[in-house]
Order: structure tokens, then sequence, then C-alpha cells
């Protein structure tokens, strides 16, 4: 993955632990996930019984979809014998697509109690990725692909001897669906803008925020947005997402070139290049946003910038922080309301009981009671308001501000402490 077998390379001890570490290790633990809840619920996949997957629900036709993507664009480089390109996808779809997003947003789908038709769907596809991973990945990493293939067949009635043995995985045009990918990758890079723009300001995802306006430049794009809008807000944790015509004046661009890109391209010209480009205006910026190119003219000649080729900022506005990325920008309203720290406090409240519950052994539908040492009006109003929210979440019966200290546990909450007791009932 890292250069074509025939170049020369350098062998690099600290370039194996990385890929076993962030590839191999995040398909391990992506198997192990599987392993763990299909055997608690005795799951064992059937080809001839599984949902049409235009029956699932849309996660897991996104993340079937792109899977379509993944195996035209593996063979078609092994037909090549380029197997740089075919192990880097298979690497960024296990590690970026399947890992960090499609078991992140479902994974509540598998701890659910009874085997109804949205955990079977969850089950099926998840199954279905790993099984056709082993088979992509077989050509250069056969030992690992075959056990992890035999893990994975080891229930079926007609478990196949080896994936070394098993057809080429054709792919199924019809489970493509451009549309829907398009969407997902709108989520994924507004959520990933946001959460820089929460770490740049030190607010933790689970401190709630108002909104988020995004520019939108056409309808079609509004309409992927709005279509993934409830999952970008419970990624990000914010109440609302408002869009913006990129012509107000609201928002503050600034543009440069990308001398690492156009450099490469103008040799001796590049001087000339920046020099138009950063004399473009609100009006050119906007054009080479909605296009992804322009044109501009040098020594007579005409030639087309694409968006990769220029770096485009915004400003700040004051109660805003904004960030640009591959022509999508995101402005998010940091200022924190009453309401909302309160919320921030319940939750992180209700994160450190979890965490105390499994410390105390407690099963899942064990109920307690929950004693707290009022602190002070800040964080006692908050704990009162959201009182029903923590009780649930929690699984408390019952929860009081009247307790002392004397032998509770003091839990770490970041800013203050706080002294609980929990009883289970």
């Amino acid at each position: 993955a890292n250069a074509n077998p025939w170049d020369n390379l350098k062998f690099d001890l600290e370039g194996v632990a990385e890929v076993q570490r962030k590839f191999f290790g995040t398909l391990t633990n992506t198997y192990s996930f599987f392993a763990l809840y299909a055997n608690l619920d005795a799951f064992a996949y059937d080809a001839s019984a599984k949902i049409p997957v235009n029956e699932r629900p849309e996660l897991d036709q996104w993340i079937l979809s792109k899977l379509q993507s993944l195996i035209k664009e593996t063979g078609t480089a092994y037909e090549n014998y380029d197997v740089t390109p075919a192990t880097r996808s298979i690497m960024n779809f296990t590690v970026d697509q399947l890992s960090n997003w499609y078991v992140r947003l479902a994974r509540k789908r598998f701890w659910r109690g009874d085997m109804n038709r949205d955990k079977q769907a969850a089950y099926e596809t998840l199954y279905e990725c790993l099984e056709v991973i082993t088979k992509l990945m077989s050509p250069v990493a056969p030992f690992y692909a075959d056990w992890l293939f035999q893990n994975l067949t080891s229930s079926l009635e007609a478990k196949p001897l080896s994936v070394h043995l098993t057809d080429w995985q054709p792919s199924d045009d019809e489970l493509i669906n451009a549309s829907l990918e398009n969407s997902m990758q709108l989520a994924q890079d507004i959520s990933s803008l946001v959460h820089s723009l929460r770490k740049k300001e030190r607010l933790k995802v689970r401190q709630p925020l108002q909104k988020v306006l995004i520019p939108v430049l056409n309808a079609e794009t509004r309409g992927f947005i709005e279509h993934v809008e409830d999952l970008i807000k419970s990624e990000v944790n914010v109440k609302s997402i408002d869009y913006i015509d990129d012509t107000s004046d609201i928002l503050v661009k600034s543009i440069k070139p990308n001398f690492a890109l156009l450099g490469k391209r103008f040799g001796p010209k590049m001087k000339a290049v920046s020099q138009i480009i950063q004399q473009w205006g609100k009006e050119e910026i906007a054009q080479i946003e909605k296009e992804g190119k322009a044109a501009i003219t040098i020594d007579g000649e005409t030639e087309m910038l694409e968006l990769a080729e220029v770096l485009i900022q915004s400003q700040d506005i004051p109660g805003w922080s904004v960030a640009t990325d591959n022509g999508i920008t995101v402005a998010l309203d940091v200022t924190l309301t009453t309401a909302l720290k309160e919320e921030g406090i319940a939750r992180d409240f209700v994160n450190r009981i979890q965490n105390l519950r499994k410390d105390m052994g407690l099963e899942v539908q064990d109920k307690i009671h929950i004693q707290i040492a009022p602190l002070n009006e800040t964080v006692d109003q908050a704990l009162d308001h959201f009182s029903e929210y923590i009780k649930t979440e929690t699984q408390a019966l019952a929860l009081s501000l009247d307790g002392n200290s004397n032998n509770s546990t003091v839990l770490d909450m970041d800013e203050f402490e706080l002294a609980v007791k929990v009883e289970k009932v």
C-alpha cells in the first residue's frame, strides 16, 4: 500500500507496525465486535433468507453501495497487476467507511435485545462487508484473509475450504446509489469540519450547541445535506442546521494558491498565477466553489484551475467559528446559553454515572438510586432541570440533591468535582 512493489523502498519497521495497527488492528476489532454479538444472538448468515438490500435501512444501503465501488476499483487494479491502489482502496474502505462510520453509527442496533428485522439487517450487512473484504485482500494478505474467512464461514452448512478456492466477488451495479453516497460523503465532511471547530474552541462533543450555518451553492447540494440532516445533528450534537446563500455578507472568504500542486504544474509561471489568484474577490471565489474550476489567462493562453489547486479560508464571525475544506464551509455557533451549559453538565454526569455502574459491576437492567452532594447553583440547577433525562439514561429510580460527601464517590467532571453515592436497588 505504501508504494509499487517494483519501486526502490527502504524497509521500515515502524511502517509495518503502523499498517498492523491502522488496518489489520481495525479489521480485527471490527470482526471481534461482529463475532461477540453474533455469538450472543446465535446469528448465522443465511443467503437464502437474507433481507433484500432495498428493504434495509439507508445506512446499510450506503455501505453496500460503497462496497460495490470498492469491488470495481480493486478488480480493475488487480487486472492491471497494480496492487498499490487496490490495497489502498481496501484500507480506506475498512478504516474510514466501515469501522469509523458504519459500525460506529450502527453500534446500538447490535446492542438491542431481541433479534428483530433491523438487527438482522445490521448483522447481514456487516457480515457481507467482512466476507467481501477477505476475498479482495486475499491476493496480498493470503494467510490473514483465509483466517478471517474461515472464522466468518465456520457456521455455514456448505462451508468453503478456503477463501482462495472461492470465485472472485463480482460487483452488483444495482446496489450502487450515487445520490446516497453523495449525501453521506457530505455528512462525513461536514461532521469532520464541525469536530475540528469544536476541538479548536475546546468544546467537547457532549456539550450541545445551538446551530450550524452551511452556505449552499445549489439546490442539489442542499437536498443531499437535508437528506442526512438528522444524522449530522446527532453526530456533532447541535440543535439545528441553517442554510444560507453564499452571496450573503455573513461569511468573508479569502483565497490563495495551493503551491504544492500549482508549483509543479506551472513552474516559472507560478508567480503570475499567484498574483491572479490573490486578486480574486467574492464572485471569483464563489464561481470556483460552485463550478469546481475556473479559467485564467497566462501569456495569452487559457488555463483551467481546479478547486483542489486553491486554498479557501473563511474568517470567523463574532460568536461563531468558521472552517472551509474541499469546497464546503461551516459556521458553528459557539455561544453557550444557560440552557446549553446545563444540558452539557447533565450529559457529562450521565457519562460518569455509566462508568461508575461498570466499575460497580452492575448489569444493564440493574436499577439504582443516586444521591448527590450539592455543589453550587449552576451545577445543582442543571442536575435538577435534567433529572428525568439522567434517570432514564442511567436506569435510576431516584435522584436526590440532598446527599453528603461522607463515604461517597468523587466524580471528576473536568471543571469541577462532584460527590455522589450510587446504590443498587
